[in-house]
């Protein structure tokens, strides 16, 4: 029995429930379509290819007892910064590091669902960085254009989406790594109210900036990731209030006042939109005003939000460092980013922290003027594989920042983003546009994205037949 590899997780889901196909063939077939594209693609740092199969037969008999849970039997991936009880958690790292004895508690409310874990995706070291390469694992490369990246540092996620090795994955978003792979791979890409989906074991991953997230092809199958994995550990301490994703996938976002923000926030390098991916936001602008929106070109007031960002990063990096099994092995811009993290651990830290109460109510005042921004996700279309690899610390915060200076200040704020396809620039490569609300919008924004996609079927449009290239991973 066969199933459509372009299938989505509802449809996927549905077909299980409906005695279509068995969650062994499933994942049978999601696990050949992995091996066969690992040589090419290299989406995945680990396989769990016994332990699945034996989930999926467990799956099944559950099944065929009428048991009915929203994910039950359907094979997802999550990123190799979450921890799968029984596999290690490198999260891009080289050195064998040991197997961890229990779920992290988004994976533990994906078993919750149902779903089976086929695998745990490649990121970028401790995901860091917009691309998704390392010594560690070799080269993770993007379904549309082998020889590009699909972004970081849920690039490995993206990938397998993308490529239709699995209908959905989670990832991480600390500056925009659920958004930018997303944009990058012609995906929506969800980045939630900080606290949405548990970051559990660590009450706060990267001092609150970092969430993990959703990417699907369609809205209706990342929101549906996202009420799976949705929840807290008893011990979290954010833990925003419910909201029901699903369901605002087929709500009328009623007419809204969206600015349409194209001038990238202040950093201390210099970034620049170019041309052809402000075209293809402008042109997704021009579809939200014929829906009947209200849209007009206005910028939220960051001010210098990013002096707030820089000490959560590297103090965050630093923790994640300093609990390194082989520290010798990380990457030189790895240490120097994290002995900086050491340095701005204390007051200025805090400073940050506490700054971000102000920015809440400076930027929340804009929400009385408008419902939602409109924004590119990155300046520019994915770089080329390779591109940022070997470059040194300051260069690779350069070539970042130009790339991607769109999507962390979300991150700073811990409010909802999501990333929608916007269309294809040069040589049919990917670029998105973000929706942006304040605090617990992640409804008002699904129903938008939905309507868009309604619109124009981006799910419709996937990569060709790159996969069989004679591409090296690594």
């Amino acid at each position: 029995m066969t199933y459509d590899r372009s299938a989505g997780l509802v449809e996927t889901a549905r077909a299980l429930a409906d005695g279509t196909i068995t969650s062994r063939a499933l994942v049978e077939q999601a696990l050949a379509r992995i091996e066969g594209s690992q040589g090419t693609l290299n989406a995945f740092r680990i396989v769990r290819t016994r332990a699945a199969l034996a989930e999926a037969e467990a799956a099944d008999a559950r099944l065929a007892a009428g048991v009915r849970t929203p994910l039950l039997g359907v094979p997802v991936a999550v990123k190799d910064d979450m921890d799968v009880a029984g596999e290690p958690t490198a999260f891009g790292c080289r050195g064998e590091f040991p197997a961890v004895a229990r779920d992290g508690e988004a994976v533990r409310r994906l078993r919750a669902a149902g779903a089976v874990v086929v695998g745990k995706t490649n990121t970028c070291e401790f995901g860091q960085w917009p691309f998704t390469e390392g010594p560690a694992f070799g080269a993770t490369r993007n379904p549309w254009n082998l020889e590009h990246t699909p972004g970081g540092s849920s690039g490995g996620s993206a990938a397998a989406v993308a490529a239709g090795l699995v209908p959905a994955a989670l990832g991480s978003d600390g500056a925009g790594s659920v958004r930018i792979p997303a944009s990058w791979t012609h995906l929506v890409g969800i980045k939630p109210q900080r606290g949405r989906i548990s970051t559990w074991p660590r009450g706060e991953s990267f001092q609150g900036i970092t969430v993990n997230g959703t990417l699907a092809r369609t809205v209706a199958d990342a929101a549906l990731l996202l009420d799976a994995a949705a929840g807290n550990h008893v011990l979290d301490p954010h833990r925003p209030p419910a909201v029901d994703a699903s369901a605002a996938v087929g709500r009328d976002p009623g007419r809204l006042r969206i600015a349409l923000a194209l001038k990238p926030p202040f950093t201390a390098l210099p970034a620049r939109l170019q041309p052809e991916v402000r075209a293809r936001v402008v042109e997704l602008a021009e579809k939200l005003a014929a829906l009947g929106h209200t849209v007009e070109e206005a910028d939220p007031p960051y001010g210098h939000i990013g002096l707030t960002f820089v000490p959560r990063a590297t103090a965050g990096l630093a923790e994640w460092v300093r609990e390194a099994p082989f520290p010798a092995l990380l990457d030189r811009r790895t240490r120097e980013a994290a002995r900086l993290g050491g340095l701005l651990g204390g007051v200025p830290l805090r400073a940050a922290r506490r700054a971000e109460a102000v920015l809440h109510r400076r930027i929340g005042a804009f929400f009385s003027s408008y419902d939602v921004v409109l924004a590119p996700t990155t300046a520019a279309p994915p770089p080329r594989v390779g591109a940022m690899l070997r470059l040194g610390g300051l260069a690779t915060d350069r070539a970042m920042i130009a790339a991607c200076p769109y999507a962390w200040p979300w991150n700073v704020l811990g409010w909802p983003g999501v990333n929608v396809p916007a269309g294809f620039v040069g040589g049919g490569l990917p670029v998105g546009a973000q929706l942006l609300g304040p605090a617990h919008s992640e409804p008002l924004l699904l129903s938008l994205a939905a309507q868009l996609e309604a619109e124009l079927r981006w799910h419709e449009v996937r990569p060709s037949g790159q996969l069989a290239a004679e591409t090296p991973a690594a």
